[in-house]
């Protein structure tokens, strides 16, 4: 089946949930992807039920577990930048839909560089949540989804994306650096080896062109073809 345009996406995340209990959709793929602007526009084509939208980056480790094994290495990057455990015991196991709905938005204060629990906020018993990072469809993490979406676009693409941001990531310490690139795109290498998670979303949609988004086969993705190129003997 051809999906072709955000319109008719928005419709297959909504056919595919229930209509009277909470559903979690995790929108997945490398920086530089679109993974934000793609889920905010998602929120808001569901006008007849609540959504909560969550942000990965808002469960970051402190700096002093997210740099352990150095500023620039790929591997700290890829094992220690979230919390993943309190990622799911304070927000996504409360909005499964057997949860009590009560849920915490964040654990991370970039100001103070700690974790900080803020008041927990409720949840409807069918409110969509949408979840927004890198590295969602890890094994940590999986099994907590009911519909994702791997968004794919060539490295190259995501660097270009990454580098036109006019407002630096609060949470970065510097903009970034041809080190710092290789790090975050080293993670993601890591990551497509441990988890190809091209293979576990439920749809890939090549977001290449912001404007124009479509399904894809999985096989066929930007993301295959560059874990394919790594994983081959010079």
């Amino acid at each position: 089946m051809t999906i072709e345009g955000f319109d008719a996406l928005a419709a297959s995340v909504l056919e595919a949930l229930p209509h009277d209990q909470r559903g979690l959709i995790a929108i997945d793929g490398i920086g530089g992807s679109g993974k934000t602007v793609f889920a905010e526009r998602l929120a808001g084509r569901f006008p007849r039920r609540q959504v909560v939208l969550l942000h990965a980056d808002h469960f970051f480790q402190p700096s002093a577990i997210r740099h352990r094994r150095g500023r620039h290495s790929a591997e700290g990057f890829w094992l220690d930048a979230y919390d993943y455990d309190t990622l799911a015991s304070w927000a996504l196991v409360p909005l499964l839909r057997d949860g009590d709905g009560r849920f915490c938005a964040s654990s991370y204060d970039p100001d103070g560089d700690r974790v900080v629990r803020p008041a927990p906020q409720l949840a409807d018993d069918d409110a969509l949540v949408i979840v927004e990072g890198t590295f969602l469809l890890r094994d940590e993490l999986t099994g907590h989804w009911d519909f994702s979406i791997f968004l794919d676009v060539p490295f190259s693409e995501g660097a270009r994306r990454r580098a036109q941001r006019s407002v630096v990531d609060r949470y970065a310490v510097q903009p970034p650096t041809p080190a710092l690139i290789d790090r975050y795109d080293g993670a993601q290498r890591l990551y497509f080896a441990h988890c190809t998670p091209w293979t576990r979303a439920t749809l890939v949609v090549d977001y290449t062109d912001l404007r124009a988004p479509r399904a894809v086969d999985p096989d066929m993705s930007h993301a295959c073809a560059a874990h394919v190129a790594t994983a081959r003997p010079e």
